[in-house]
């Protein structure tokens, strides 16, 4: 087995998952908020497949592969909510949103 083991990868993603958590509860830019959610994702992605890598089953990978689809749409649909927000020039502050209005 070549590489570092399995308990650096998952410190990597602790350590990941950890900083992406306080950016979520740290921030207010919804910009900021949306990167730190694909922190969260990364790591425990990251997760996945160092114990898929201890296991040798290919189950981990396969499933980070479907979180990445899932974050990839997460990020489309973030992205897109904060530029059409940006455009009718409402105030960008998480803490601010109170309900969602049509």
């Amino acid at each position: 087995m070549l590489g570092p083991g399995v308990p650096w990868y998952l410190a990597v993603a602790a350590i990941l998952f950890a900083t992406g958590a306080l950016g979520v509860m740290l921030r207010r830019s919804p910009l900021i908020v949306l990167l730190s959610l694909e922190l969260m994702l990364n790591g425990s992605n990251l997760a996945l497949v160092g114990f898929s890598r201890l296991f040798g089953e290919a189950d981990g990978q396969v499933f980070a592969l479907a979180v990445m689809a899932v974050a990839a749409a997460e990020v489309c649909v973030g992205l897109g909510l904060i530029v059409a927000m940006a455009r009718r020039r409402l105030p960008l502050d998480v803490d601010r949103f109170a309900e969602l209005r049509g």
